[in-house]
């Protein structure tokens, strides 16, 4: 079991609201309103396109339509921006009273739990055979409600993205954010279950072999550290040397696992999104050849042999 989950959901949570006021620069403009340009024919990727606070609030204010990557991405921040936007006023009640329940209760009981570990370790350096015990019960209901607090803000973002209003099935945009939200989702959305177990195949695998090489750094890192101390009375048949070499072989290939686990990770929300765009190519057996006549010149775009004059010649196209 991986000992170090806490501390990878909250660099999850930091890198969420990262990319919220960046959400809208991290692909095309276009990639989350389907489209391949403005109104006004300029570039969708312009700086006028990306994330801004202002841009945000106005669409939350009902004065422009917010495409959708801008939309999630500054309800990653300000949550409850969706359902606002959306005109969902009946949800609010329901998001902030379950965060507020949930990550209140868990600090509460945290607390709890930590007062008590507190008391022991005090009494126990009194009296080693103290019957004060540490309240392992606060412990784990602090843990299942941060826990409930992070599925509430997890329900929220996507229960944003499902309501987002669009009259195209293949929305790239939404495509892209239920495949950062739930791994697979977008190829689901896009039709391509058969890419589901592929992709969640590779994530598991990475997921697995980051908790045994974790495991295994920790266990060579205490062995280095007992072996190291001198009066830690360390026996054992491994020598510092040995889990000096071991720890650094696990720690370089942990770090590998937590890279392959994010390249899996960005490489199906990228192919939930390039393939949103596929769903609209048309792929028929309509293939036609046709040749005929034509006069070369010297300014067309391919440069020929005659000293600058016309020429004569056959032109073929192929449309398929």
């Amino acid at each position: 079991m991986l000992r170090f989950r806490p501390a990878y959901i909250l660099i999850v949570l930091v890198a969420l609201s990262a990319f919220a006021p960046r959400a809208g620069a991290q692909f095309k403009s276009e990639a989350f309103s389907n489209g391949f340009g403005g109104d006004d024919g300029a570039p969708a990727d312009s700086a006028e396109a990306m994330f801004s606070l202002r841009e945000y609030f106005a669409g939350l204010s009902h004065k422009k339509e917010l495409k959708i990557g801008t939309l999630a991405g500054g309800s990653a921040v300000f949550i409850g921006g969706q359902q606002i936007y959306h005109k969902q006023y009946w949800k609010l009640p329901i998001v902030y009273g379950g965060l507020g329940a949930t990550v209140g209760g868990g600090f509460y009981y945290h607390n709890k739990y930590k007062t008590s570990l507190k008391a022991y370790e005090e009494a126990f350096a009194i009296d080693p055979e103290t019957t004060l015990t540490v309240d392992e019960h606060s412990h784990n209901l602090s843990k299942l409600l941060f826990a409930g607090g992070a599925l509430v803000y997890w329900g929220t973002l996507m229960d944003g993205v499902v309501s987002y209003p669009t009259d195209n099935p293949h929305h790239a945009g939404k495509a892209t954010m239920y495949s950062i939200l739930l791994p697979g989702l977008g190829q689901a959305y896009n039709g391509e279950f058969w890419k589901i177990p592929i992709y969640w195949g590779c994530l598991a695998g990475a997921v697995h072999y980051l908790d045994v090489n974790h495991t295994n750094y920790i266990r060579f890192k205490r062995i280095h550290n007992e072996a190291t101390t001198p009066d830690s009375g360390y026996t054992g048949r491994i020598s510092a040397q040995t889990a000096l070499y071991y720890r650094n072989l696990y720690r370089r290939f942990r770090d590998y696992s937590i890279l392959a686990v994010a390249a899996f990770y960005l490489l199906q929300a990228i192919d939930a999104n390039v393939f949103s765009y596929m769903q609209d190519f048309e792929v028929n057996d309509d293939i036609s050849m046709q040749m005929g006549p034509t006069i070369l010149t010297p300014d067309m775009q391919y440069a020929f042999s005659g000293g600058g004059s016309t020429a004569v010649g056959f032109s073929l196209g192929i449309r398929f």
